[in-house]
């Protein structure tokens, strides 16, 4: 491998309306807002490779302020629903580290938040596991470590 240090940045999440999404990841997950842009123009255009690119992007983070999700409200060009089931290629989903699952799991169903299943544990207890989905019908998986003694054992070399 070269020398070149990869670190994690953001994860970009296309949404079809900004403010709902900003409801689910920010009000009800707990994520603040560290930018919010309009892009357009010379530069956004040459990175993506497309024309006429208008699109308003909202920055945030959780904790450490350092990993960051980017939701992507494209304005132009004109953005295609995907069918976002989990076993489709590309992107599937993103997870988040938790705590107390099942207390976070019960609020965010008295909030509308669709699941697809209660939390559940792992088969090697290592953590406990559900899947909701965001305003697009994206899946989001939350996970509470229960035994990070577990992960520690099974690295290899």
């Amino acid at each position: 491998m070269s020398n070149f240090i990869i670190e994690t940045r953001h994860v970009g999440i296309s949404v079809t309306n900004l403010e709902k999404s900003l409801i689910f990841y920010k009000d009800i997950l707990g994520f603040k807002i560290q930018r919010i842009m309009n892009e357009s123009g010379k530069f956004i255009d040459e990175i993506l490779s497309n024309s006429d690119v208008n699109v308003k992007t909202v920055k945030l983070s959780i904790n450490d302020g350092i990993t960051l999700i980017e939701l992507l409200e494209f304005k132009n060009p004109k953005p295609s629903i995907c069918n976002t089931d989990i076993q489709n290629i590309g992107a599937s989903h993103v997870a988040f580290t938790v705590s107390k699952i099942d207390k976070f799991y019960k609020e965010l169903v008295s909030k509308g938040i669709k699941f697809k299943s209660e939390p559940q544990i792992s088969p090697d207890g290592y953590a406990k596991v559900a899947f909701c989905e965001d305003p697009d019908g994206m899946s989001v998986e939350l996970v509470e470590v229960l035994n990070p003694n577990i992960l520690n054992s099974s690295k290899t070399n």
